[in-house]
């Protein structure tokens, strides 16, 4: 098996580590309601789920049994 000659320093070890970072989502408008969301996710806006602007569900009419 491989091993290292030398011990590789804290310093050294996160120096190489300093460009993996968290990046902020990137927030899209939705067209038709103007509601913020992330992009390529469905969201919910007064009862409605919309996706791309349209609407997928809408949970504000009453289910008829």
């Amino acid at each position: 098996m491989a091993h290292p000659k030398r011990k590789i320093s804290k310093t050294r070890r996160d120096k190489r580590r300093t460009h993996y970072k968290a990046v902020a989502p990137t927030i899209a408008k939705d067209p038709t309601t103007g509601e913020m969301h992330l992009f390529h996710r469905a969201h919910w806006h007064e009862g409605k789920l919309y996706y791309r602007g349209e609407v997928l569900i809408d949970q504000t009419e009453e289910a008829v049994a």
